[in-house]
Protein backbone atom coordinates (compact mmCIF):
# COMPACT_ATOMS: atom_id res chain seq x y z
CA UNK A 1 0.00 0.00 0.00
CA UNK A 2 1.58 3.56 -0.92
CA UNK A 3 0.02 7.08 -0.40
CA UNK A 4 1.08 10.58 -0.83
CA UNK A 5 1.18 13.32 1.71
CA UNK A 6 -1.56 14.52 -0.31
CA UNK A 7 -4.87 12.16 0.64
CA UNK A 8 -4.55 11.55 4.06
CA UNK A 9 -7.38 8.68 5.10
CA UNK A 10 -9.53 10.26 7.74
CA UNK A 11 -10.71 7.75 10.85
CA UNK A 12 -12.41 5.57 9.12
CA UNK A 13 -13.02 4.22 5.14
CA UNK A 14 -16.52 5.79 5.94
CA UNK A 15 -15.07 9.52 6.70
CA UNK A 16 -12.70 8.83 3.68
CA UNK A 17 -15.52 8.66 1.44
CA UNK A 18 -15.61 12.68 1.28
CA UNK A 19 -13.63 12.01 -1.73
CA UNK A 20 -16.47 11.03 -3.83
CA UNK A 21 -19.41 12.13 -5.56
CA UNK A 22 -19.67 16.03 -3.59
CA UNK A 23 -22.73 17.23 -5.29
CA UNK A 24 -21.80 20.46 -4.11
CA UNK A 25 -19.14 20.92 -6.15
CA UNK A 26 -19.58 19.01 -8.75
CA UNK A 27 -22.90 19.27 -10.08
CA UNK A 28 -23.40 23.32 -9.42
CA UNK A 29 -20.39 23.43 -11.57
CA UNK A 30 -22.37 21.54 -14.64
CA UNK A 31 -20.93 18.27 -14.42
CA UNK A 32 -24.06 16.74 -14.57
CA UNK A 33 -26.28 16.56 -17.96
CA UNK A 34 -29.44 16.98 -16.23
CA UNK A 35 -32.40 14.34 -17.72
CA UNK A 36 -34.81 12.31 -16.95
CA UNK A 37 -35.42 8.39 -17.04
CA UNK A 38 -38.46 8.50 -17.85
CA UNK A 39 -41.96 7.33 -15.78
CA UNK A 40 -41.28 3.66 -16.18
CA UNK A 41 -37.82 3.63 -14.78
CA UNK A 42 -37.71 0.63 -12.42
CA UNK A 43 -35.65 2.49 -9.34
CA UNK A 44 -37.65 5.67 -9.40
CA UNK A 45 -40.17 4.70 -6.25
CA UNK A 46 -36.92 3.50 -4.54
CA UNK A 47 -34.98 7.11 -5.49
CA UNK A 48 -37.47 9.11 -4.12
CA UNK A 49 -38.26 6.88 -0.87
CA UNK A 50 -34.42 7.06 -0.48
CA UNK A 51 -34.95 10.91 -0.80
CA UNK A 52 -37.74 11.35 2.01
CA UNK A 53 -35.45 9.43 4.32
CA UNK A 54 -32.18 11.87 3.33
CA UNK A 55 -34.73 14.76 4.17
CA UNK A 56 -35.64 13.80 7.23
CA UNK A 57 -32.07 12.92 8.35
CA UNK A 58 -30.77 16.49 7.08
CA UNK A 59 -33.06 17.94 9.44
CA UNK A 60 -32.51 15.37 12.46
CA UNK A 61 -28.93 16.26 11.92
CA UNK A 62 -29.54 19.98 11.88
CA UNK A 63 -32.20 20.08 15.22
CA UNK A 64 -29.06 17.56 17.05
CA UNK A 65 -26.32 20.01 16.59
CA UNK A 66 -28.84 22.96 16.99
CA UNK A 67 -30.04 21.59 20.54
CA UNK A 68 -26.54 20.61 21.34
CA UNK A 69 -24.74 23.69 20.93
CA UNK A 70 -28.12 25.80 22.44
CA UNK A 71 -26.96 23.90 25.80
CA UNK A 72 -23.41 24.44 25.54
CA UNK A 73 -22.40 21.65 23.93
CA UNK A 74 -20.57 20.26 20.53
CA UNK A 75 -22.97 20.07 17.78
CA UNK A 76 -20.57 18.23 15.03
CA UNK A 77 -20.44 15.77 17.83
CA UNK A 78 -24.72 15.34 18.56
CA UNK A 79 -24.38 15.47 14.50
CA UNK A 80 -22.09 12.02 14.31
CA UNK A 81 -24.22 10.42 17.29
CA UNK A 82 -27.47 10.72 14.58
CA UNK A 83 -25.22 9.60 11.61
CA UNK A 84 -23.90 6.91 13.47
CA UNK A 85 -27.23 5.58 14.89
CA UNK A 86 -28.53 5.73 10.63
CA UNK A 87 -26.48 3.22 9.47
CA UNK A 88 -24.94 5.11 6.93
CA UNK A 89 -21.82 3.74 6.23
CA UNK A 90 -20.78 6.93 3.92
CA UNK A 91 -22.41 9.68 5.72
CA UNK A 92 -20.12 11.52 7.90
CA UNK A 93 -19.41 14.85 10.15
CA UNK A 94 -16.71 17.09 9.75
CA UNK A 95 -15.24 19.18 11.83
CA UNK A 96 -14.52 22.76 9.66
CA UNK A 97 -10.67 22.01 9.80
CA UNK A 98 -10.80 18.59 8.58
CA UNK A 99 -13.81 19.65 5.82
CA UNK A 100 -11.39 22.58 4.65
CA UNK A 101 -8.48 19.85 4.18
CA UNK A 102 -10.60 17.86 2.23
CA UNK A 103 -11.62 20.32 -0.58
CA UNK A 104 -8.36 21.32 -0.67
CA UNK A 105 -7.09 17.67 -1.66
CA UNK A 106 -10.11 17.98 -3.95
CA UNK A 107 -8.74 20.98 -5.57
CA UNK A 108 -5.58 19.16 -6.61
CA UNK A 109 -3.30 20.65 -4.50
CA UNK A 110 -1.84 19.66 -0.58
CA UNK A 111 0.09 20.55 2.03
CA UNK A 112 3.03 18.37 2.86
CA UNK A 113 6.58 17.36 2.17
CA UNK A 114 5.97 15.39 -1.63
CA UNK A 115 6.87 11.87 -0.39
CA UNK A 116 4.71 8.55 -1.34
CA UNK A 117 5.72 5.84 1.15
CA UNK A 118 4.35 1.92 1.72
CA UNK A 119 4.77 -0.11 4.36
CA UNK A 120 6.67 -3.42 3.61
CA UNK A 121 7.71 -6.51 5.47
CA UNK A 122 8.32 -6.59 9.21
CA UNK A 123 6.58 -2.86 8.34
CA UNK A 124 9.01 -0.75 7.33
CA UNK A 125 8.25 2.51 5.74
CA UNK A 126 9.92 2.89 2.78
CA UNK A 127 9.72 5.58 0.43
CA UNK A 128 8.50 5.08 -3.08
CA UNK A 129 8.18 8.25 -4.66
CA UNK A 130 9.47 12.01 -4.43
CA UNK A 131 7.84 14.72 -5.65
CA UNK A 132 10.34 16.78 -8.21
CA UNK A 133 10.04 20.15 -6.52
CA UNK A 134 9.16 19.55 -3.24
CA UNK A 135 10.83 19.78 0.42
CA UNK A 136 11.61 16.20 0.72
CA UNK A 137 13.07 16.49 -3.08
CA UNK A 138 15.63 19.43 -2.11
CA UNK A 139 16.55 17.35 1.24
CA UNK A 140 18.04 14.59 -1.06
CA UNK A 141 15.34 11.84 -0.39
CA UNK A 142 14.91 9.51 -2.96
CA UNK A 143 13.29 5.92 -3.33
CA UNK A 144 13.78 3.32 -1.26
CA UNK A 145 15.12 5.22 1.41
CA UNK A 146 13.35 4.15 4.79
CA UNK A 147 11.35 6.34 6.88
CA UNK A 148 12.07 5.51 10.55
CA UNK A 149 10.78 8.47 12.82
CA UNK A 150 8.81 11.33 12.11
CA UNK A 151 9.18 14.41 14.77
CA UNK A 152 11.22 11.60 16.51
CA UNK A 153 8.97 8.82 17.28
CA UNK A 154 9.26 6.05 15.92
CA UNK A 155 6.69 4.82 13.12
CA UNK A 156 7.71 1.25 12.30
CA UNK A 157 4.20 -1.14 11.87
CA UNK A 158 1.90 1.75 11.90
CA UNK A 159 -0.38 2.13 8.90
CA UNK A 160 0.74 3.99 6.17
CA UNK A 161 -2.61 6.03 6.15
CA UNK A 162 -1.20 7.35 9.95
CA UNK A 163 2.22 7.80 8.40
CA UNK A 164 1.01 10.19 5.85
CA UNK A 165 -1.37 11.74 7.96
CA UNK A 166 1.48 12.47 10.35
CA UNK A 167 3.75 13.90 7.50
CA UNK A 168 1.05 16.15 6.45
CA UNK A 169 0.55 17.31 10.81
CA UNK A 170 -3.17 16.73 10.48
CA UNK A 171 -2.75 16.40 14.44
CA UNK A 172 -1.54 17.93 17.45
CA UNK A 173 0.17 19.68 18.14
CA UNK A 174 0.37 21.49 14.63
CA UNK A 175 -3.23 20.48 13.31
CA UNK A 176 -6.05 20.84 16.51
CA UNK A 177 -9.34 19.55 15.13
CA UNK A 178 -7.62 17.75 12.41
CA UNK A 179 -6.80 20.98 10.10
CA UNK A 180 -4.03 19.89 8.09
CA UNK A 181 -0.78 21.98 8.78
CA UNK A 182 0.10 25.07 7.55
CA UNK A 183 2.93 25.66 4.73
CA UNK A 184 5.96 26.54 6.11
CA UNK A 185 5.19 24.43 9.49
CA UNK A 186 8.23 21.71 10.60
CA UNK A 187 8.83 18.41 10.75
CA UNK A 188 11.84 16.35 11.43
CA UNK A 189 12.26 13.03 9.49
CA UNK A 190 14.34 9.71 10.55
CA UNK A 191 15.57 8.09 7.62
CA UNK A 192 18.03 4.87 6.97
CA UNK A 193 19.48 4.50 3.32
CA UNK A 194 21.78 1.00 3.83
CA UNK A 195 24.35 1.70 6.61
CA UNK A 196 23.82 5.21 6.72
CA UNK A 197 20.68 6.86 9.05
CA UNK A 198 20.13 10.57 9.64
CA UNK A 199 17.62 13.18 10.32
CA UNK A 200 16.34 15.94 8.35
CA UNK A 201 14.19 18.86 9.27
CA UNK A 202 11.63 19.91 6.79
CA UNK A 203 9.25 22.71 6.10
CA UNK A 204 5.95 21.38 4.53
CA UNK A 205 5.04 23.37 1.88
CA UNK A 206 1.67 23.94 -0.52
CA UNK A 207 2.16 21.73 -3.49
CA UNK A 208 -0.18 20.57 -6.40
CA UNK A 209 -0.67 16.86 -6.51
CA UNK A 210 0.26 14.86 -9.53
CA UNK A 211 -2.64 12.84 -9.87
CA UNK A 212 -1.66 11.36 -13.36
CA UNK A 213 1.59 9.84 -14.33
CA UNK A 214 2.06 8.32 -17.90
CA UNK A 215 4.73 6.00 -18.64
CA UNK A 216 5.42 4.15 -22.07
CA UNK A 217 7.30 0.90 -22.35
CA UNK A 218 8.74 0.74 -26.12
CA UNK A 219 9.19 -3.67 -26.03
CA UNK A 220 5.70 -4.18 -25.59
CA UNK A 221 4.58 -0.53 -26.78
CA UNK A 222 2.20 -0.23 -24.03
CA UNK A 223 1.29 3.31 -22.08
CA UNK A 224 0.86 2.98 -18.80
CA UNK A 225 -1.35 5.55 -17.32
CA UNK A 226 -1.63 5.72 -13.28
CA UNK A 227 -4.48 7.86 -12.20
CA UNK A 228 -4.04 8.14 -8.13
CA UNK A 229 -7.27 9.62 -8.06
CA UNK A 230 -9.81 11.93 -9.05
CA UNK A 231 -8.97 15.69 -8.49
CA UNK A 232 -9.49 18.83 -9.87
CA UNK A 233 -7.36 18.68 -13.37
CA UNK A 234 -7.66 15.26 -13.33
CA UNK A 235 -9.77 14.50 -16.27
CA UNK A 236 -7.36 16.80 -18.60
CA UNK A 237 -4.40 15.45 -17.42
CA UNK A 238 -6.06 11.95 -18.78
CA UNK A 239 -6.88 13.43 -22.37
CA UNK A 240 -3.28 15.20 -22.49
CA UNK A 241 -1.54 11.70 -21.85
CA UNK A 242 -4.01 9.93 -24.18
CA UNK A 243 -3.31 12.11 -26.86
CA UNK A 244 0.14 11.30 -27.00
CA UNK A 245 -0.22 7.53 -27.31
CA UNK A 246 1.13 6.93 -30.18
CA UNK A 247 -0.96 5.23 -33.26
CA UNK A 248 -0.92 1.48 -32.26
CA UNK A 249 0.10 1.32 -28.73
CA UNK A 250 -2.06 -0.16 -26.56
CA UNK A 251 -2.92 1.45 -22.87
CA UNK A 252 -3.66 0.27 -19.35
CA UNK A 253 -5.74 2.92 -17.45
CA UNK A 254 -4.60 1.72 -13.86
CA UNK A 255 -7.09 2.90 -10.89
CA UNK A 256 -6.14 0.54 -8.75
CA UNK A 257 -6.03 1.82 -5.19
CA UNK A 258 -8.10 4.87 -6.46
CA UNK A 259 -10.15 5.80 -3.75
CA UNK A 260 -12.34 8.38 -5.79
CA UNK A 261 -12.61 12.20 -5.71
CA UNK A 262 -14.10 14.26 -8.07
CA UNK A 263 -17.14 12.87 -10.54
CA UNK A 264 -16.98 15.06 -13.18
CA UNK A 265 -13.45 14.62 -13.18
CA UNK A 266 -13.97 10.78 -13.80
CA UNK A 267 -16.83 11.92 -16.20
CA UNK A 268 -13.84 14.39 -18.13
CA UNK A 269 -11.47 10.57 -18.12
CA UNK A 270 -13.84 8.97 -19.73
CA UNK A 271 -14.53 11.37 -22.50
CA UNK A 272 -10.84 10.88 -23.53
CA UNK A 273 -11.77 6.89 -24.58
CA UNK A 274 -15.54 7.41 -25.65
CA UNK A 275 -16.85 9.11 -28.25
CA UNK A 276 -19.51 10.65 -26.66
CA UNK A 277 -22.17 9.07 -24.75
CA UNK A 278 -23.40 7.77 -21.57
CA UNK A 279 -21.47 7.76 -18.65
CA UNK A 280 -23.70 7.30 -15.49
CA UNK A 281 -26.96 7.63 -14.32
CA UNK A 282 -28.08 8.75 -10.81
CA UNK A 283 -30.61 10.16 -8.48
CA UNK A 284 -30.46 13.16 -6.19
CA UNK A 285 -33.40 13.79 -3.58
CA UNK A 286 -35.37 11.59 -5.77
CA UNK A 287 -34.46 13.49 -9.36
CA UNK A 288 -33.20 11.45 -12.46
CA UNK A 289 -30.25 12.49 -13.98
CA UNK A 290 -27.30 11.78 -16.36
CA UNK A 291 -23.84 12.42 -17.15
CA UNK A 292 -22.44 12.46 -21.05
CA UNK A 293 -19.29 12.41 -22.56
CA UNK A 294 -17.63 14.45 -24.64
CA UNK A 295 -17.60 13.48 -28.15
CA UNK A 296 -14.26 12.79 -29.77
CA UNK A 297 -12.11 10.44 -27.55
CA UNK A 298 -10.08 8.24 -28.31
CA UNK A 299 -12.20 5.08 -29.00
CA UNK A 300 -9.61 2.93 -30.81
CA UNK A 301 -6.82 2.59 -28.96
CA UNK A 302 -6.81 -1.66 -27.09
CA UNK A 303 -7.45 -0.63 -23.93
CA UNK A 304 -7.16 -2.61 -20.44
CA UNK A 305 -8.66 -0.87 -17.14
CA UNK A 306 -6.89 -2.46 -13.69
CA UNK A 307 -8.73 -2.43 -10.80
CA UNK A 308 -8.72 -4.12 -7.31
CA UNK A 309 -10.22 -3.49 -3.99
CA UNK A 310 -9.12 -0.05 -3.53
CA UNK A 311 -10.64 1.13 -6.16
CA UNK A 312 -13.55 3.19 -5.11
CA UNK A 313 -16.42 5.92 -5.74
CA UNK A 314 -15.95 7.83 -9.12
CA UNK A 315 -13.14 5.23 -10.18
CA UNK A 316 -15.46 2.37 -10.11
CA UNK A 317 -18.43 4.83 -12.33
CA UNK A 318 -15.79 5.04 -14.71
CA UNK A 319 -14.48 1.05 -14.84
CA UNK A 320 -17.97 0.62 -14.83
CA UNK A 321 -18.85 3.41 -18.02
CA UNK A 322 -15.70 1.69 -19.99
CA UNK A 323 -17.01 -1.88 -19.57
CA UNK A 324 -20.29 -1.60 -19.75
CA UNK A 325 -19.69 0.41 -22.97
CA UNK A 326 -17.59 -2.74 -24.47
CA UNK A 327 -14.74 0.11 -24.56
CA UNK A 328 -12.21 -1.97 -21.71
CA UNK A 329 -11.36 -5.31 -20.77
CA UNK A 330 -11.50 -4.78 -16.85
CA UNK A 331 -8.47 -6.70 -15.43
CA UNK A 332 -8.10 -7.63 -11.10
CA UNK A 333 -10.32 -7.98 -7.98
CA UNK A 334 -13.64 -6.64 -7.78
CA UNK A 335 -13.78 -2.91 -6.62
CA UNK A 336 -14.92 -1.76 -3.41
CA UNK A 337 -18.44 -0.88 -4.11
CA UNK A 338 -18.82 2.50 -3.48
CA UNK A 339 -21.78 4.18 -5.34
CA UNK A 340 -23.47 6.55 -3.16
CA UNK A 341 -24.01 10.14 -3.92
CA UNK A 342 -23.36 12.24 -0.74
CA UNK A 343 -24.03 16.21 -0.21
CA UNK A 344 -22.32 18.35 2.43
CA UNK A 345 -24.42 21.24 4.60
CA UNK A 346 -22.93 23.32 7.08
CA UNK A 347 -24.20 23.02 10.76
CA UNK A 348 -24.51 26.06 13.47
CA UNK A 349 -20.96 25.49 14.73
CA UNK A 350 -19.42 25.40 11.19
CA UNK A 351 -18.63 21.75 11.10
CA UNK A 352 -19.89 19.79 7.66
CA UNK A 353 -22.29 16.92 7.48
CA UNK A 354 -22.01 14.78 4.79
CA UNK A 355 -24.99 13.10 3.79
CA UNK A 356 -26.44 10.24 1.28
CA UNK A 357 -28.88 11.62 -0.71
CA UNK A 358 -28.38 9.25 -3.61
CA UNK A 359 -26.96 6.43 -5.89
CA UNK A 360 -25.39 5.90 -9.50
CA UNK A 361 -25.17 3.24 -11.66
CA UNK A 362 -23.46 1.80 -14.56
CA UNK A 363 -24.77 2.95 -18.64
CA UNK A 364 -26.23 -0.72 -18.48
CA UNK A 365 -27.72 -0.05 -14.78
CA UNK A 366 -25.92 -1.98 -12.75
CA UNK A 367 -25.89 -0.60 -9.09
CA UNK A 368 -22.06 -0.30 -7.60
CA UNK A 369 -22.61 0.79 -3.61
CA UNK A 370 -21.98 -2.48 -2.14
CA UNK A 371 -21.12 -4.87 -4.55
CA UNK A 372 -18.74 -3.34 -7.00
CA UNK A 373 -17.86 -4.21 -10.14
CA UNK A 374 -16.55 -7.51 -10.76
CA UNK A 375 -13.69 -7.55 -13.36
CA UNK A 376 -13.91 -9.50 -16.98
CA UNK A 377 -10.79 -11.50 -16.06
CA UNK A 378 -10.24 -11.87 -12.07
CA UNK A 379 -6.40 -11.62 -11.11
CA UNK A 380 -5.49 -11.58 -7.53
CA UNK A 381 -1.52 -11.71 -8.27
CA UNK A 382 0.72 -10.54 -11.33
CA UNK A 383 -2.08 -8.10 -12.55
CA UNK A 384 -0.24 -6.03 -14.48
CA UNK A 385 1.64 -9.00 -16.67
CA UNK A 386 -1.89 -10.57 -17.08
CA UNK A 387 -3.00 -6.94 -18.26
CA UNK A 388 -0.57 -6.66 -20.79
CA UNK A 389 -0.61 -10.17 -22.07
CA UNK A 390 -4.84 -9.07 -22.68
CA UNK A 391 -3.66 -5.61 -24.09
CA UNK A 392 -1.44 -7.49 -26.93
CA UNK A 393 -4.13 -10.09 -27.61
CA UNK A 394 -6.44 -6.91 -28.34
CA UNK A 395 -3.96 -5.81 -31.06
CA UNK A 396 -2.09 -3.06 -28.69
CA UNK A 397 1.92 -3.86 -27.71
CA UNK A 398 3.93 -5.44 -30.06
Amino acid sequence: MSGPSMFVRPRSIRRGAALTFVCATVLAGGAAAAGSFGAGTANSAGADARSAAAADRRSEVAEAAAAAMAEGKSGSEAAEEVVSRSGDRWSAVYSAGEYEGVQLALDGEYVGVGLWVRCRQGGRIEVVRVQPGSPADRAGITPGDRLRTIDGEGITGEPVTDVVSRLRGAGPPQAPEGRPARAGTPVRLGLERGSRTWDKRLRRAKLVAETVTAERTAADRTTHIKVESFAKGTGEAVRRAVRKVPEGDGILLDLRGNSGGLVSEAVRAASAFLDGGLVATYDVRGEQRALYAKEGGDDRSPLVVLVDGGTMSAAELLTGALQDRGRAVVVGSRTFGKGSVQMPSELPDGSVAELTVGHYRTPAGRGVDGDGIAPDLAVQRGAEERARTVLSGLGGGA
